[in-house]
């Protein structure tokens, strides 16, 4: 029997009876759901330009209500089957959608390994938000997951996002060519990595 999204359960707190949540420092991640649609189409739509740039290409109905209820249900499948996981970034303060953070592409037996994505939201950026998240998640993705191995990718000229790694304890590996379709175009992506044992002496 899979063991991954029962591990992915076992491994949350359930404060006042709500969806399982990750705290972290000023932040706390949860699994989206349908009551986030609202706040999630204004802060993408109100960020489209600034993030459009890191992103594949948005489709035409990216922002509308079915095309919202189709990304939960796929999120939902993903992990049952866990192959991926999805959250949604809120600040703790006062529950306000910061942006989201996936674990895709989970491979188990010998790899053991998972790849991190995020997007925030532009008026949240460059606040420290992501970094509390992604640190959050990294005991989640060791611990609760059993992953060995964290990879993430960013564009050459992304710097924030390669500062946001580095500073995370992710180390850079190299390059990897024509690596992912970004903004319409196969674009070189700087590879990171971070171990599970590396994240014990961090």
């Amino acid at each position: 029997m899979n063991e991954g999204p029962m591990a992915f359960m076992r491994g949350l707190t359930f404060p006042g009876g709500q969806q399982p949540v990750i705290k972290g420092d000023g932040v706390y991640l949860r699994y989206p759901r349908m009551g986030d649609y609202l706040p999630w189409s204004k802060l993408r739509g109100e960020s489209r330009a600034f993030l459009s740039p890191w992103e594949p290409v948005w489709a035409r109905d990216e922002l509308s209500k079915g095309a919202f209820r189709r990304r939960l249900k796929r999120y939902q499948k993903e992990s049952r089957l866990d192959t991926a996981y999805a959250f949604f970034v809120f600040r703790a303060e006062d529950d306000a959608l910061l942006g989201g953070c996936t674990l895709s592409n989970v491979r188990r037996g010998v790899t053991q390994c998972c790849a991190l994505g995020y997007w925030i939201g532009e008026r949240f950026a460059r606040q420290g938000y992501m970094h509390s998240a992604v640190r959050a998640l990294i005991p989640f993705i060791f611990a609760t997951l059993g992953m060995h191995r964290i990879e993430a990718a960013c564009l050459p000229s992304n710097e924030p996002s390669q500062n946001l790694l580095q500073k995370a304890g992710f180390r850079e590996e190299g390059v990897a060519r024509k690596y992912l379709q970004i903004n319409g175009e196969w674009q070189d992506h700087v590879l990171f990595a971070l171990l599970e044992d590396e994240a014990r002496l961090a």
